[in-house]
């Protein structure tokens, strides 16, 4: 076990802003934080990480937040939320939960699979291309509910990979990629930091620390790993951070205030998170 992974979550526009901030923040510090042997993406996560490590500056991510560019127009109806909980909650067993929430997805009345890419190749801008350094991006295979991790060998482009994992259950369509369809790679897990378990220091950004349903949460996964003998830093919103950010993760007008949010978490935690993930 050795080197470093960057584990970045997902937790929708809001939870995305609060991430830059985040972001910015640790590098303002001096963090390297594309220095990362592999970072693992999921939704927001594989949006802002496949951005960071084509060499978008995390300051660029940030401002971007603040002056309200990269808007995603996400609006959530009370029945797409009922049906999601529904789905999500109605087994105490895992897979069955998992089932349950791909199955809704498929069956549910939603836009077409284009506005999936075009809103996340919009997000991307003109960042086409897998990285030169390692990439990961999950999903979740809308008929097993089994997680699949997309890199640079897998046969996918980097926008197919990335709307996979942005597939919001019942809000977006499954999309298709490699012939199969696919829901966001946060169902199970909002971070998949099991996915590091190979590495000897793990530094995850997580906006939202629990997935909907009897799954693991990113501190169970956290401690899971340090257990295993890995170095693990957890950041996710703290108490003045959730307060800002609100309940609803698509309100698009809490972006700049969620990034301002994580900006300053992230300047207050930067000695301690340097001295534990580099030091």
């Amino acid at each position: 076990m050795s080197g470093s992974a960057l584990v970045l979550g997902g937790g929708g526009p809001v939870g995305g802003a609060w991430l830059t901030g985040v972001l910015a923040g640790l590098t303002e510090a001096g963090i390297d934080l594309a220095g990362a042997d592999v970072v693992i993406g999921t939704s927001a996560g594989a949006v802002f990480g496949s951005r960071l490590l084509s060499g978008v500056p995390a300051a660029e991510l940030y401002e971007r937040q603040l002056s309200g560019a990269d808007a995603v127009r996400l609006p959530v109806t009370v029945r797409q939320t009922a049906r999601f909980l529904w789905a999500a909650l109605g087994s105490r067993d895992p897979e069955r939960s998992i089932e349950r929430l791909a199955q809704a997805a498929t069956r549910a009345r939603t836009g077409a699979e284009s506005e999936v890419f075009d809103t996340v190749g919009a997000l991307l801008g003109d960042v086409d291309d897998w990285p030169e350094r390692e990439l990961r991006i999950t999903a979740i295979d809308a008929r097993t509910g089994q997680l699949e991790v997309f890199d640079s060998h897998s046969g996918v482009t980097l926008l197919e990979a990335v709307a996979a994992s942005c597939a919001v259950p019942v809000v977006w369509p499954p999309v298709t990629v490699a012939g199969r369809r696919w829901v966001d790679g946060g169902s199970r897990s909002t971070a998949n930091l099991q996915l590091a378990r190979e590495y000897s220091r793990v530094l995850a950004v997580v906006p939202i620390p629990q997935a909907v349903g009897p799954h693991p949460s990113a501190s169970q996964q956290a401690a899971e790993l340090s257990d295993g003998g890995a170095r693990v830093v957890l950041l996710s919103p703290d108490r003045a951070a959730r307060r800002t950010m609100g309940r609803n993760m698509t309100d698009d007008t809490r972006r700049p205030a969620a990034a301002r949010a994580g900006h300053a978490q992230a300047s207050a935690l930067a000695s301690s998170v340097a001295d534990r993930w580099q030091g």
